[in-house]
């Protein structure tokens, strides 16, 4: 034995690399090794007791025979239990000097992907089974996006784990506490009377030279509201449009002082989607007021024809607010950022201490990108029980936002004179679109994974797979208070490709493929981007997206599709099982618990739970809501044994091939009731938001046109 032991160790080239190396990684997990080799971390004190015994066959007198007993033992202790799998432990008190053990853990999560990744370039040994980057609980303030690379790659037998350590949550921040808050003592010109005595200031954050933007404001944990003409709950409607000189009437705002407009917004309420229009003038004219707005949304919003705002004399016009002026802060919750001055103001809300409350602001946009290329894509890298918070998305800010549908934004939009395109004669929409931004972002990536973990307090969309990935999958997470869609799959358009011609690519590596979503909790997302979705999934092929439970948003709950083409595209065989989708439509309407768009052959819908969805207060047409949607396109789907308490349903345009089969209230009481989280998930209801503001729900009347 001892034989083999000098042989497998004696001066190879190997350990010689390897003793020179600092320690920086503990092995402690899976596999049985009986190369020496393999201990090569422990080779610093290793490689002098197997010298000494080597010695001492040669010079009796060099090691007592004791000695020479004791160090055989040691080596075959370790030979009987073999070290393992790598490990680099993460402490927010750690430090990236630090080597990486448990008991010297670094700082950061980039610091321990970099060691990983040095791990891997150099063929470690140690890393035969794995890499686990063990983080200890605690707040993870980044002050730049996480990235991980193809060259961060693990192997099926070998992967890359990112994970809490046993019973913590490490948190990935995207925030800045704002402290140093004061009672307002002195007057500041806009703030209305009432405020005398409430507000509270602080300093806004620098970054360099310039002052922190954000258009969110968290107090403990609880999203203040950006302060707005009325009270939240509440919209006045439009007057008019005009089109051609791209203004607006709206009733003359009831604060008294309209001087201060730079900064100010008009949300408005547009059928299935909103606006968000940066104001460049205000003229008051008796009790109305004319608003003119910056580009490119002032032309975007004026030349587009659908989704556009509303005029009717039976329903009433498209609803609105103005938001984001000093004078409007005039309720507890709301609060206001004065760029030019440098500072903060809020009203606290009853029961909040400020002198004591953690109050943050979101910095960065993209928490943690995970992207490879379409050659070198990323692989085998997982993440597990992490939370994701704190990020922001100042798309808005900069160019207003003229969303086209679940979310996509138009970079350019206008309706043709003379109808037609390649692939629909009469179609006269025409547009491009963006994508937000999203908290977690990944692309060209296979068997990569987020389970159990958390994405909240997020400013749009919280985890987004947006092209070239596959076999990856997304389970037991939680996605709350969120501004827009909570997950999101696959390409919905390129920026450079109108958004009605099919997408299908040469290279089918670019088709978001046999992704899997499932048992998550989606729950008040959609919070500040009405139109958007609780999931929503572009050109996809494969896609599993099953007991989900979806509650809390103001559009559709599951949205799969793009195009509004019945062409043959990249999309089929998507598979919606079992999810269960409650309290939708809570702003919008045009609306289904599942929506779908364009052919898809092989698609099935199945055994999905479909209820309460609300009344929309501003709804344009308050009976265009539906439980079930195939709309535009819609062809090769199946739709089948779905429970929802009455068949409204709608199939708008679409094409051939459908197949719709024993769907409503008379669907078997077993699959209502085991829709939405199975059973080993259930925990995550506590988290679920469930109208919380009494809102009325719709319900079905027969005399209603289907």
């Amino acid at each position: 034995m001892l034989i083999n032991l000098k042989a497998s160790l004696r001066g190879t080239k190997q350990s010689r690399t390897i003793q020179s190396r600092p320690v920086s990684v503990r092995l402690l997990r899976t596999s049985q090794r009986h190369s020496l080799r393999n201990y090569s971390h422990v080779f610093p004190i290793f490689l002098p007791l197997v010298r000494m015994v080597s010695r001492s066959n040669n010079n009796n007198s060099l090691v007592p025979a004791f000695a020479k007993k004791a160090i055989l033992i040691l080596l075959l202790f370790l030979c009987a239990n073999p070290l393992q799998a790598a490990d680099i432990w993460v402490s927010p008190t750690g430090s990236d000097q630090n080597s990486g053990t448990k008991e010297q853990p670094l700082a950061t999560p980039s610091a321990a992907i970099r060691r990983a990744r040095e791990l891997r370039r150099l063929n470690d040994p140690g890393i035969k089974d794995g890499i686990h980057i063990i983080l200890k609980g605690g707040n993870y303030q980044l002050f730049e996006t996480i990235v991980v690379r193809p060259e961060d790659s693990g192997t099926a037998v070998s992967p890359t784990v990112i994970e809490a350590a046993p019973g913590e949550m490490p948190i990935f921040n995207g925030g800045i506490n704002i402290t140093g808050w004061q009672k307002l003592t002195k007057p500041v010109s806009g703030l209305p009377h009432i405020t005398k005595g409430k507000i509270w200031v602080a300093d806004a954050p620098m970054i360099g030279v310039d002052v922190l933007n954000f258009r969110q404001l968290w107090i403990n944990g609880r999203k203040a509201v950006r302060s707005r003409e009325v009270n939240t709950g509440n919209m006045s409607r439009i007057l008019s449009w005009n089109h051609k000189d791209q203004t607006c009437w709206i009733p003359k705002p009831k604060t008294a002082d309209l001087s201060h407009v730079d900064g100010m917004e008009m949300f408005i309420h547009q059928m299935w989607a909103i606006a968000i229009l940066r104001i460049k003038s205000l003229t008051v004219q008796g009790d109305s007021a004319k608003l003119s707005f910056l580009q490119p949304e002032s032309r975007i919003q004026s030349e587009h024809p659908w989704p556009a705002p509303m005029i009717s004399k039976t329903a009433g016009n498209s609803a609105f607010y103005l938001t984001n002026a000093i004078q409007f802060l005039d309720q507890p919750g709301e609060w206001y950022l004065d760029a030019k001055n440098r500072k903060i103001y809020y009203w606290p809300r009853m029961g909040e201490n400020i002198a004591l409350a953690t109050i943050v602001a979101p910095s960065l946009e993209t928490l943690l990108n995970v992207e490879g290329t379409i050659d070198n894509p990323v692989s085998y890298v997982y993440f597990k029980n992490i939370g994701f918070a704190y990020s922001t998305w100042l798309y808005p800010s900069r160019a207003g936002l003229v969303p086209h549908q679940a979310g996509m934004y138009m970079l350019d939009a206008y309706k043709l004179r003379i109808p037609g395109t390649p692939d629909k004669k009469g179609l006269e929409n025409q547009a491009w679109v963006g994508r937000p931004a999203a908290a977690v972002s990944v692309a060209y990536a296979n068997h990569t994974g987020f389970e159990l973990c958390r994405f909240e307090h997020l400013a749009s969309t919280g985890l987004d797979y947006k092209r070239g990935t596959h076999d990856d999958e997304i389970k037991a997470c939680l996605f709350k208070d969120i501004g827009g869609t909570g997950i999101l799959a696959g390409v919905f358009s390129d920026e450079a490709t109108e958004v009605h011609l099919p997408y299908n690519p040469k290279d089918l590596r670019e088709v978001c493929t046999n992704e899997h979503i499932v048992d998550n909790l989606v729950t008040d997302v959609t919070n500040e981007d009405w139109g958007c979705v609780g999931i929503g999934a572009g050109y996809v092929k494969n896609i599993n997206i099953e007991h989900n439970e979806i509650c809390e948003v103001a559009y559709s709950g599951i949205s799969v599709g793009w195009g509004w083409t019945k062409t043959i595209n990249a999309m089929s065989g998507n598979r919606i099982y079992a999810n269960k989708i409650s309290h939708y439509a809570k702003h919008m309407y045009d609306v289904a618990g599942i929506y779908t768009l364009s052919a898809q052959p092989g698609t099935m819908i199945l055994e999905n739970y479909v209820d309460s969805i609300y009344k929309a207060p501003y709804a344009h047409d308050p009976i265009h809501w539906f439980y079930l949607y195939t709309d535009e396109g819609s062809s090769y789907i199946t739709v089948k044994d779905n429970w929802c308490p009455a068949e409204k349903f709608l199939k708008n345009a679409n094409g051939p091939g459908n197949t719709w089969e024993n769907n409503g209230p008379q669907v078997a009481e077993k699959i209502r009731n085991t829709a939405g989280l199975e059973p080993a998930y259930r925990y995550l209801l506590k988290e679920k938001v469930n109208n919380p503001d009494n809102q009325a729900i719709n319900h079905y009347v027969s005399n209603e046109i289907k």
